[in-house]
């Protein structure tokens, strides 16, 4: 007999239901402990606090030292989990290990382990500036831990007692004669038995004892990519392999209805033309990639749906409205009383611009998968890779140099395409991405609208309300339930920079989230560089209400002592307090990101309607320093991609399409219009890292846009800045 079916709930009751059940999940997080509307208005900012206090949630570094290190007679091969995009992270993770393992800087082998080394797939990201801020500290017990153990196995080779051994360059030897040595290699090859970690972490050195650490040295990767033997995802070869094109909708959202080969499969060297329908997937395979390009020509494809919206229309929806959004931050009465000062700042969409498009080469077998990518996030290109071919079979990712990425290749969507063509022709199959299919069909930074209204007291400021307005950033790429981003009310990316540094007693911010039909993500720096532009040109607006010096007015909002160290030193570094040169001016901006303290100085002057900027003073505290030179050069990197995004950078959308095709019309800094000078100059600090890749981008906008309305009296409120 068959049981009756249960009926289904309602609607209403399944909202409930599954609402209730989030909020106990997040409760037992510690992060909402929260029952109804109210408690969430409420559990909004002290969910915010937490995500701020805590940084983004990732895997624990493994403990065990065989993980990271490989020893043999004359050969230390280190193995760096996180990605190498053109930021020096591999290396500056290598000079710490160096440090802790006692050996020479250039006897280490840097080499990027595979998905199946041993590592955790979700520890194998690089995201958000913070692989040395949470990696200096584990690599360092790592490595020690592998000394201490290379220690006592020496010493009981030599007969003698641990105490008695020096490690120095990777070689252990008798402090009472130093001509009795045993190499790590030697004492590795001589090993019987089983390593034993120590119970706990020998003591790691202090700042003082450093020999590696906060030494100006050389990328290891920087030999091979001179000579052009580095290999990126665009250079992966495979014997037999071929190469596959994939049809792209004309517009956002668009399905394929429709997919015949047409003349397609008859095309000079077309191996296989590839059509499902119901995945939304049309390709060509072929033995060159110019005639698999050229035969997706003649497919016929028909599409339906999508979104048809134009700019103009975004720009309604992505208006910041007084009392509209979420509260996430409410401290004291942010009532405001008297004279009001009110701007409206604005950022637009703006494309990744990365110099290598995507690239995958995958090589479907019946029990597993390899593929060649450039990624920033191995265990996301592992889930898309299942989707696209479905079955059991095991992945296997190899992680190529990528020639930037910017966050675009956390969602690496060339690995999928490759599987899916590779699958269908038993062939390792590479695809590329053209530089059209990038800017066209890609996902983008969110535009922005910021509306900020704070009242002075005796020239401090008494209140701000703050409204941003936002396209989605991490809520696009992380797949999270709609009810639970409904629920949330805001996107945690937008949180990067969103608040205003200072003292404030009554302050109070809204998120205004939008769900936009053109797809976006993160962006260098998620949502620090928009946030920092309307705030750093906000406080500037405010200084001159107050009749206050701009930087002056800054020092007077804080008594946070990191703080005020870049402020004093950027303004004693950059003469601000001299005048500029006859045509120039100078303009501030500052903030904090990822627990680095950045204040900038630029100095502008104008051509015309051109805006020249000729110098850049950035002071920085970003704890201890591993790497100087190559700290610096990130800095360096954020600056000019700043100075771009500030004076050039546009994404438009019309009829639910992209309108600009490649760089003639989505132009890019040149090296003649880059700044002759950018300084950059770090704090001395004892304090752990902290993230590099991201900071100095944020207040580089502001500081143009101030140093403008320092210059000529234009308060320019919108990116690009145009006169």
């Amino acid at each position: 007999m068959k049981r009756a079916a249960k009926p289904k709930p309602d609607a209403a009751t399944r909202w409930k239901t599954t609402r209730r059940r989030f909020l106990i999940a997040a409760g037992s997080l510690g992060v909402l402990s929260i029952g109804g509307y109210f408690g969430l208005e409420a559990g909004r900012p002290l969910l915010v606090d937490r995500i701020e206090g805590g940084g983004a949630p990732s895997s624990p570094a493994p403990s065990n030292p065989n993980l990271w290190f490989e020893i043999k007679e004359g050969n230390i091969i280190f193995y760096a989990p996180k990605f190498e995009m053109g930021q020096g992270i591999q290396s500056a993770l290598a000079q710490i290990a160096a440090e802790e393992l006692e050996v020479d800087w250039q006897s280490l082998e840097l080499r990027q382990p595979n998905s199946q080394h041993g590592f955790a797939p979700s520890f194998m990201f690089t995201f958000g500036s913070t692989s040395v801020k949470d990696l200096f500290k584990p690599i360092r017990e790592m490595a020690a831990s592998l000394r201490e153990m290379l220690r006592t196995e020496a010493a009981l080779q030599m007969g003698i007692d641990a105490s008695s051994i020096d490690i120095k360059n990777g070689v252990c030897s008798l402090k009472t004669d130093s001509s009795k040595t045993l190499s790590y290699g030697a004492v590795v090859a001589a090993k019987k038995g089983e390593w034993v970690l120590p119970k706990t972490p020998p003591a790691l050195k202090a700042k003082n004892q450093f020999t590696t650490i906060g030494k100006p040295l050389s990328r290891l990767d920087a030999k091979s990519k001179v000579t052009g033997q580095a290999v990126y995802s665009m250079d992966a070869q495979a014997k037999g392999m071929l190469f596959g094109a994939v049809a792209r909708a004309p517009r956002f959202g668009a399905k394929l209805e429709t997919a015949r080969a047409g003349q397609a499969e008859s095309q000079v060297g077309v191996v296989k033309v590839v059509l499902d329908v119901a995945n939304n997937f049309a390709g060509v395979v072929a033995q060159t990639r110019t005639q698999a390009r050229n035969a997706l020509k003649f497919l016929e494809l028909t599409w339906t749906g999508g979104t048809s919206i134009s700019q103009a229309e975004i720009d309604t929806l992505v208006t910041a409205k007084a009392g509209s959004g979420v509260v996430i931050r409410n401290r004291g009465q942010s009532n405001l009383q008297g004279d009001v000062v009110t701007a409206s700042y604005r950022t637009p969409f703006a494309a990744h611009a990365h110099l290598e498009p995507l690239a995958a080469l995958a090589n479907v077998k019946e029990k597993s998968i390899d593929v060649w990518v450039g990624t920033q996030a191995a265990s996301s290109d592992e889930s898309a890779i299942k989707k696209a071919v479905p079955g059991d079979r095991s992945i296997k990712i190899y992680p190529m140099q990528m020639g930037g990425s910017f966050g675009r290749k956390g969602s690496q969507t060339a690995a999928p395409e490759a599987a899916r063509l590779s699958a269908a022709v038993g062939k390792p199959v590479h695809v590329a991405w053209t530089r059209e299919e990038e800017m066209q069909q890609s996902f983008y930074r969110p535009p922005t609208n910021t509306l900020l209204q704070g009242t002075l007291e005796n020239g401090t400021i008494k209140a701000i309300q703050q409204v941003t307005a936002s396209g989605d950033i991490l809520f696009s790429v992380i797949p999270i339930p709609a009810f639970i981003k409904n629920t949330i009310g805001f996107d945690f990316g937008v949180l990067s920079g969103q608040f205003l540094p200072y003292n404030i007693a009554n302050y109070q911010v809204r998120n205004q989230r939008v769900d936009l039909p053109i797809p976006t993500g993160p962006w260098r720096g998620v949502g620090l560089m928009p946030n920092v532009f309307a705030l750093e040109c906000f406080m500037d607006e405010l200084a001159v209400a107050a009749k206050t010096d701009p930087l002056e007015f800054r020092l007077k909002h804080t008594n946070n002592p990191r703080m005020k160290a870049v402020l004093e030193d950027v303004r004693t570094r950059s003469g601000w307090a001299t005048q500029a040169p006859i045509g120039s001016a100078r303009g501030v901006a500052y903030c904090t990101a990822v627990g680095t303290y950045v204040a900038m100085v630029v100095e502008i002057r104008l051509e015309g309607k051109q805006i020249i900027v000729e110098r850049v003073t950035v002071s920085i505290d970003t704890g201890i320093v591993v790497s100087p030179s190559n700290a610096a050069l990130q800095a360096k990197g954020s600056v000019v991609m700043g100075l771009s995004s500030t004076l050039l950078e546009k994404i438009t959308i019309e009829n639910g399409a992209v309108v600009q095709t490649n760089f003639k019309d989505y132009p890019l800094l040149t090296l003649k219009a880059t700044p002759k000078t950018i300084e950059v100059h770090f704090m001395d600090s004892s304090e752990p890292p902290s993230g590099m890749g991201e900071p100095v981008i944020g207040p580089v906008p502001a500081a143009v846009a101030n140093a403008l309305f320092a210059l000529n009296g234009q308060r320019l409120r919108e990116l690009p800045l145009a006169l």
